[in-house]
């Protein structure tokens, strides 16, 4: 791994050989990291070095106080930092990287002015999220382009006691950086240099192994030797098993060091997204001019969670509860799947086999997911959860009509999660509207057979009976905004 520890040498397409540490760079000084278990986090790693100033709040991703500014690139290839749950990062994927916890903000006796805004306002009181949310600060403030500020940058970020308003006035009065800082600036300078190119990470610590390939070449070996291996991309969930469940695997394989699997093209055919593109990207490149995509990815957890959270990762997840694939599913997608036999492609209708199963063979990951284009004519996303924001569904419904001149269903594709064990589209009431004017009366009759259509199940979320009338009155709704009239 060179600079990283590795003393032996690697042939082209191979990993280095195991050794028991790697290196990352914290405010500024280089971590060397040896023995230590592939499942620790990088929060319980800064914290058992006395970095207490990251929290330990949900172990979820849910609250913010552990949140991390990590040097990365946007979509455009700027260098920016970018606020992630450092309670869902493992120590391994932090190899190679540049990292800035709350304790390197300041420099010296001097207040960052992020930090200063915070202590002018009265942002903070009991002060346990006040660390989490400066971080996030910290990352709105040097973000390229900035004009004012982003009330999404802290909405990842809880606070139980002072309020947001003083936050909110906090974060209102950052300045504009005009020259992005770099004269008078060392983290607007630092951040000017870039992001490192990650290299190959392979460790063995506590009997358990930890691999990081950089390439594809080098993850079909390691899927052959390691069958069982555990695959992580973004982490954001099942870290969340290791932290809440205690799961832990003899092997841990991340995939987000593979630049195969972070691939984005658009044509007027198709849109390809590679099963690693993080979800804040995806919410980016497509902003203004995807519906479907602007409707769902606001509505997928926090801005902390969609930095590191793949849209790969919430398709092999197979959850039926899963925010992405309903949409998907509306826009006929298909999963590119690949293992190092080649590629196949699935639709994604038939990619679930059953509750949290899939067509994957052993040895396979997806690759990039392919949604064909134009835009449906119509096309809306509805979730039904106890909270607006930052929850879980209860019930999720997307939905995608394409009419001809006389305003005739020409095609349709109605999907829902959370009412089966599986995402999945329903047939019965596709065909039903498909020749018929596209009307409320037109989807109120599709509402009714949907609402057949689906057996789920009770449980702390909602009972199968209010499911089934969410399903019925999902697709009314979809109708009424959208109905070009007629009978």
């Amino acid at each position: 791994m060179g600079k990283h520890g590795s003393t032996g040498r690697k042939s082209p397409g191979s990993m280095p050989a195991d050794v028991d540490s790697f290196r990352f760079t914290l405010n500024g000084a280089a971590i060397d990291v040896r023995g230590v278990d592939p499942h620790t986090t990088v929060l319980a790693f800064l914290r058992s070095r006395g970095l207490t100033g990251t929290k330990e709040g949900c172990g979820e991703g849910e609250c913010g106080a552990c949140a991390l500014a990590v040097v990365t690139r946007d979509h455009a290839g700027r260098p920016r930092y970018e606020s992630v749950n450092s309670c869902l990062l493992l120590v391994g994927q932090a190899a190679g990287r540049e990292l800035v916890s709350v304790e390197g903000i300041a420099d010296g006796e001097s207040l960052h002015p992020v930090q200063a805004a915070m202590v002018e306002m009265g942002g903070s009181q009991c002060g346990y999220c006040t660390p989490g949310f400066v971080v996030s600060m910290f990352a709105e403030y040097y973000r390229p382009d900035r004009t004012g500020y982003d009330p999404e940058s802290i909405a990842g970020n809880l606070c139980r006691c002072t309020g947001y308003r003083p936050i909110r006035d906090a974060m209102r009065a950052l300045p504009v950086l005009a020259d992005g800082g770099v004269s008078n600036d060392r983290h607007a300078t630092c951040l000017a240099k870039g992001s490192t190119k990650l290299e190959s990470v392979s460790v063995l610590a506590n009997g358990r192994a930890f691999h990081r390939p950089t390439k594809l070449a080098e993850l079909w070996p390691l899927l052959t030797a390691h069958p069982k291996a555990l695959l992580v991309g973004g982490g954001t969930d099942v870290v969340v098993e290791m932290n809440q469940r205690h799961r832990r695997e003899e092997t841990i394989i991340a995939l987000d060091g593979l630049p195969e699997l972070r691939t984005f093209s658009r044509t007027d055919a198709s849109l390809d997204i590679g099963a690693g593109v993080p979800l804040r990207e995806i919410e980016e490149r497509l902003h203004g001019t995807f519906p479907l995509f602007d409707q769902v990815l606001p509505l997928f957890s926090s801005r902390l969670i969609r930095s590191r959270a793949t849209l790969g990762g919430n398709i092999a997840n197979a959850s039926p509860i899963g925010d992405s694939p309903p949409v998907l599913l509306a826009l006929d997608a298909s999963v590119v799947l690949a293992s190092a036999k080649g590629e196949r492609t699935v639709p994604l209708e038939q990619f679930f086999t059953g509750y949290r199963r899939t067509v994957l063979a052993p040895g396979e990951i997806v690759l990039r997911v392919h949604v064909p284009l134009p835009h449906p004519k119509h096309g809306r996303f509805y979730k039904v959860s106890k909270r607006v924001l930052d929850d879980i569904s209860t019930v999720a419904g997307a939905f995608a009509v394409d009419t001809d001149a006389a305003g005739r269903v020409t095609s349709a594709r109605f999907a829902f999660g959370g009412v089966a064990a599986t995402p999945v589209r329903l047939a019965e009431a596709e065909r039903a509207v498909v020749g018929a004017p596209w009307s409320e009366a037109t989807a109120d009759r599709a509402a009714v057979l949907a609402e057949a259509a689906v057996k789920p199940m009770d449980d702390h979320r909602g009972s199968a009976n209010y499911r089934r009338a969410m399903v019925r009155e999902l697709l009314s709704k979809f109708g009424r905004e959208t109905a070009e009239g007629g009978a």
